[in-house]
């Protein structure tokens, strides 16, 4: 019997502690987990790795989360992958910002783990 195919997620942040956080609690609830630490980075390994879904930070070198997910979102290729950004921007602006360029969600720091958790599942059943 084959064994089911591990949930893939592209965690990006800049901050290490904030990725390894991330990395932990998601390997913790059976995720497979890729990370990027800059914008550039990010777009290389969401195009190679083909994510099933991205925590994104908005404020990162090289590129920022905005111009990542938005050219992850013009691109038919990569359109389907859920982007949930993950950003210590809490202005609304920010927000719709965020959801303009194509994220399926918004979540500032600190976040709540639980609620992530919650998000990551609704959307992954959603695209699933």
């Amino acid at each position: 019997m084959a064994e089911p195919t591990a949930i893939k997620i592209l965690v990006v942040d800049d901050e290490p502690d904030v990725a390894s956080l991330l990395t932990l609690m998601l390997k913790a609830q059976g995720y497979t987990v890729v990370t990027a630490s800059d914008g550039q980075e990010a777009l290389e390994k969401a195009r190679s790795e083909n994510p099933d879904l991205i925590l994104l930070d908005v404020m990162l070198p090289r590129m920022d989360g905005y111009k990542v997910a938005r050219m992850l979102k013009f691109d038919e290729k990569y359109s389907q992958i859920p982007i949930i950004m993950l950003t210590a921007k809490i202005q609304e602006r920010d927000r719709q910002t965020g959801l303009e360029m194509g994220a399926n969600d918004y979540l500032t720091k600190p976040f709540d783990t639980t609620a992530l958790l919650d998000k990551i599942k609704v959307l992954l059943a959603k695209k699933g």
